[in-house]
């Protein structure tokens, strides 16, 4: 189907989704289906866990997030569960101000963009269905016509507690248009949309000086007084602000702490009452939630302001950090380098990695545990096994500073210095170490960085070219090792013939001269010192072996090359170890024999078709390993 095609088809759903009816008929959906009738707060929460919820080390994962936003998964589960959930049961917390607190792209404005289309295209679901009185400005819900006197009895019938009064303009509306006739006043369903202004509101703040209060609350259309004859006929009132036209769904207030007193004094009426004031009328009634977002030196000015007191409890701070897992910040620059228009560009492997852990590094806050540096704390954090320690020390980590995470490199700078190199050297290739230079040239030029947190930057930086150098030697050595994958296998093979004769104190026989001979120890040591198994520890990780490859045989499987990690990894090295000279001659010699000329081809090829190398920046890993190698 071609682009028109699936307009026109989503026009058609569209058009198949609405419902109008009477006030009577809609009564009899409510019957049926009471969830309709949610409150906003409810209805968020059932969005977000509709979309699925996985129990992942003890803690809840909610599926709504994590296509956009990467290692928040404990911030964004104590935000469900501490402020949503409570809200959807209607406990106090609804009557908050929910306020988003962290450092610069961390992520805050991304999770209240995502609350608002997830909202969008909740309300075209059954589940998120929503209808509102026809033709009213605030899109209000048709329950408030049910009079006060018999709202027991309402809930009694319809299990359904209603909130909220009618508001002047349907009040009116009921009386000239309906003569008072609930069951005949019309009612429709309403789709949320940003763009439409139905449901979904976002208020920015301007000049103090020019705020207006009726960007929030709506004004007096001057042009119809004379027709109606009353500033307080609410027919010459335009019901326009964002807290009309976000009713029934949610409102963003960006910058909400650089606002003016009286807007947010608006605000807590709103979310405390559940009602506003506007014009010359009663209180309004609006269900809405009220979502906010600040950074932390803004919050610490707000909060030491005694004047502001008073609002101190009715707003409930999320704080909202950086991420803190190297795996999750580099999905978070993978996401912002495919929706530029550099995603052409080739990012070689682990380019994209060494910035992460730059970045990681630079949020960390040195742990006061003994054994414990910010490169071991970062591997912990990462999920990464870090000998001496268990899942029990990373949750003590965790608490040792409530607000780790809350400063440090943002991810924007890093992409900008990514995009920096693309366009400087106007390359179709970047590898780590053009990150890692283009990320030490900015920091003269970051704003916000002293002198002293430049040093310990470039420390940083220092630590992820060693890291990058230990990555790029093993991915040439997995490389030059598959490249000689028989050789391996012989050695597995060898290794494991001693480990047997070993163990079970038998000997071995020469293939060539039939004679017998004691296991050969040098062998052994020489592979299993590559992966640090001491004297004393030997015994032990031979008897392992042959446990593992006693359960293979007798489950007729065959032990090979990759049934113990460790001893793959052992041979990988010992094997590199042996062919460190080939890779020397190879990589470094400027007009290198026919044979050299064909390993070297061998491992780019590996590299491109298994690694994710293209020919240049194969090419460069090559030399660079080379040259580590050389010195």
């Amino acid at each position: 189907m071609d682009i028109l095609g699936k307009v026109r088809s989503y026009r058609e759903n569209e058009e198949n989704l609405r419902w109008e009816g009477t006030f009577a008929e809609y009564l009899e959906i409510l019957r049926e289906r009471p969830e309709v009738a949610q409150p906003a707060h409810s209805r968020v929460y059932n969005m977000i866990k509709d979309a699925g919820i996985e129990e992942v080390d003890g803690r809840k994962v909610y599926k709504f997030f994590d296509k956009e936003i990467y290692g928040l998964e404990e911030a964004l589960e104590r935000l469900v569960e501490e402020y949503f959930h409570p809200a959807a049961k209607r406990l106090d917390v609804r009557k908050r101000i929910l306020l988003l607190m962290g450092p610069v792209s961390g992520g805050k404005s991304t999770i209240v963009s995502m609350l608002k289309r997830g909202m969008e295209q909740y309300s075209r679901t059954d589940a998120g269905a929503v209808y509102a009185i026809k033709g009213c400005p605030m899109h209000e819900d048709p329950l408030h016509l049910i009079p006060h006197h018999l709202r027991d009895e309402f809930q009694e019938e319809y299990g359904i507690r209603i909130e909220g009064s009618l508001s002047p303009l349907n009040t009116m509306r009921l009386e000239k248009e309906y003569g008072g006739r609930i069951e005949e006043v019309m009612v429709e369903r309403i789709f949320f949309s940003e763009d439409k202004r139905v449901g979904i509101g976002t208020f920015s703040p301007s000049d103090p000086k020019s705020q207006d209060i009726a960007d929030l609350t709506g004004s007096i259309d001057f042009s119809t007084i004379a027709e109606y004859g009353s500033e307080s006929d609410p027919r010459a009132y335009r019901f326009d602000g964002e807290l009309n036209k976000a009713n029934r769904g949610m409102m963003e207030f960006q910058e909400i702490l650089k606002s003016d007193e009286k807007f947010l004094w608006h605000l807590l009426s709103l979310t405390q009452e559940g009602n506003f004031k506007a014009g010359r009328f009663a209180l309004i009634s609006a269900d809405e939630l009220i979502v906010a977002h600040t950074n932390e030196a803004e919050y610490r000015s707000f909060i030491a302001n005694k004047k502001n007191e008073a609002l101190h409890s009715r707003i409930i701070v999320m704080p909202i950090p950086y991420n803190l897992r190297v795996d999750e910040e580099e999905k978070i620059y993978e996401k912002m380098i495919k929706t530029s228009d550099m995603s052409h560009v080739h990012v070689a492997p682990h380019a994209l990695r060494v910035a992460a852990i730059f970045s990681v590094l630079t949020r960390l806050k040195e742990s006061k545990k003994q054994g414990i540096d910010l490169l071991k704390k970062l591997r912990l954090y990462n999920g990464e096994s870090v000998e001496g320690f268990n899942d029990i020390d990373v949750d003590e980590l965790r608490k040792e500073y409530s607000d780790e995470g809350m400063d440090g490199i943002d991810p924007r700078y890093v992409i900008n210095r990514i995009s920096s190199t693309i366009i400087r050297k106007e390359v179709p290739s970047i590898n780590a170490l053009d990150v890692l230079r283009s990320l030490k040239d900015g920091l003269d030029a970051h704003p916000s960085i002293s002198k002293e947190d430049k040093e310990k930057y470039m420390n940083y930086i220092a630590i992820a070219r060693k890291e990058y150098d230990e990555i790029a030697k093993k991915e040439v050595q997995k490389a030059f090792v598959y490249s000689y994958e028989e050789s391996a296998k012989t050695l597995m093979d060898n290794y494991l013939d001693n480990v047997e004769a070993y163990c079970n104190h038998n000997k071995l026989r020469d293939p060539l001269t039939g004679e017998e001979m004691n296991p050969d120890e040098k062998l052994m040591r020489s592979i299993e010192e590559q992966i640090g198994i001491s004297e004393n520890a030997k015994k032990a990780f031979r008897e392992e072996i042959l446990i593992r490859l006693s359960a293979f045989a007798r489950k007729g499987k065959r032990f090979d090359y990759n049934s113990h990690e460790r001893l793959r990894e052992a041979i990988q090295k010992k094997l590199f170890a042996d062919l460190k000279d080939v890779v020397k001659i190879t990589t470094s010699s400027k007009t290198p024999d026919e044979s050299q000329l064909k390993k070297v081809n061998e491992v780019i090829a590996r590299l491109i078709d298994e690694y994710g190398y293209n020919s240049t920046s194969a090419n460069d890993l090559l030399r660079y390993v080379g040259s580590l190698l050389n010195r």
